[in-house]
């Protein structure tokens, strides 16, 4: 920082004194309600939709006044050329003192959760945003910033629409692969393939916030858990009830009705009639096979109530291609490579935007980092 500033001086400022604010212009719109178009509408987090019309065209920097999905990560979106913005965000751009994409730099670099106002849903009101402290190095300096952080940005980005891309040629390969209209292949219902399975039911009394097991409900499916049981209830439930074993596809039953994830072996219990799964001989499918197909395949959902569920009887009855061993082998190993490819966070391109997204932190944080008036 001392290299780049070479003694200049650094003055602060509040927000209010250097970007101009174009809210009045917001305007929220129902999904029911918005035409079809090209134009970018966008929320507190993101593109939302795509419409006719729009609310401002020019470079713009959004702030979301409220909704945005982390707190300790705030929402900081930058537009460009004619958009929609809706109400949830604040619209602003700086003033000559500052180069925009500067101040957009800068804020996405700050806590804002000091200026929020609310609870469970926080609010950045445009008075506590006005209030702000901006640094205004000078202008050549900015510029070099800007320059360092939109290189390191632009990289993520490409890799972000190389993955996009990837992600289309995976599922339409998958597609394609798994395709087996008008072809001689054995065809069984996943009721003859495997009995159903669960584990055993968990009550609430015996979960706690922390423990020795995970114990994963539908919300928690294939994330993080939020509750745990004791080793020896998990060890008395392993051995007398149902337990998956390695490799087997677990189902979810409600909420996201067909998300699947594939046991690992560690020690976890699951809950029951929610989280599910087919206990299949490996001599007639193979489990990752299986694990393919369900992406695929169409699940008979029953609706209960306000919940949609894939109760068992439904699970029984679903078709679903069998061909020789030799040949799900083959597929496995194709979509295998594409998986990696498109959704590994420990190699293929997910990780690669993920060190590269720390990178760019890290300059940011070195770079944005100005001595503060005393």
């Amino acid at each position: 920082m001392e290299k780049l500033l070479q003694g200049a001086e650094v003055k602060w400022k509040i927000l209010e004194e250097i970007a101009d604010i174009a809210n009045n212009a917001r305007k929220p719109v129902k999904a029911s309600f918005r035409v079809n178009g090209k134009i970018p509408y966008y929320g507190a987090n993101n593109i939302q939709d795509y419409v006719e019309g729009h609310t401002h065209d020019g470079e713009f920097i959004l702030i979301a006044e409220d909704g945005s999905s982390s707190l300790e990560n705030y929402s900081i979106q930058w537009a460009t050329g004619k958009f929609w913005a809706n109400n949830h965000v604040h619209v602003i751009r700086s003033k000559p003192i500052l180069q925009n994409r500067f101040l957009y730099h800068y804020l996405r670099n700050i806590n804002f959760i000091p200026y929020l106002t609310g609870g469970t849903r926080a609010k950045l009101t445009k008075a506590k945003m006005l209030q702000i402290p901006i640094p205004i190095p000078p202008l050549s300096v900015q510029t070099k910033i800007v320059q360092i952080l939109d290189t390191l940005t632009s990289l993520t980005a490409e890799l972000t629409a190389e993955l996009t891309m990837r992600k289309k040629q995976y599922h339409y390969y998958r597609n394609k692969l798994l395709n087996f209209t008008n072809q001689e292949v054995k065809w069984k219902e996943l009721g003859e393939i495997g009995e159903i399975r669960m584990c055993k039911r968990i009550l609430k009394h015996q979960t706690s916030n922390s423990g020795d097991i995970p114990f994963y409900k539908i919300g928690t499916f294939g994330k993080k858990p939020d509750a745990y049981i004791s080793k020896e209830l998990f060890d008395e439930y392993k051995n007398k009830y149902s337990y998956p074993k390695l490799g087997e596809v677990l189902i979810s039953a409600s909420g996201t009705i067909g998300r699947t994830v594939i046991f690992d072996g560690e020690d976890a219990y699951f809950q029951d009639s929610n989280i599910v799964w087919i206990g299949n001989n490996e001599d007639e499918i193979l489990n990752k096979f299986l694990y393919y197909i369900y992406q695929v395949v169409n699940w008979n959902i029953a609706e209960g109530g306000t919940i949609k569920r894939l109760y068992n009887n439904n699970l029984r009855k679903i078709k679903i291609p069998i061909p020789p061993l030799e040949e799900q082998a083959r597929i496995v190993a194709i979509l295998d490579k594409f998986d990696t490819l498109a959704h590994s966070i420990s190699e293929g391109l997910p990780r690669e935007i993920e060190l590269r997204q720390k990178q760019y932190e890290y300059y940011r944080n070195l770079l944005l980092d100005f001595p503060h008036p005393q």
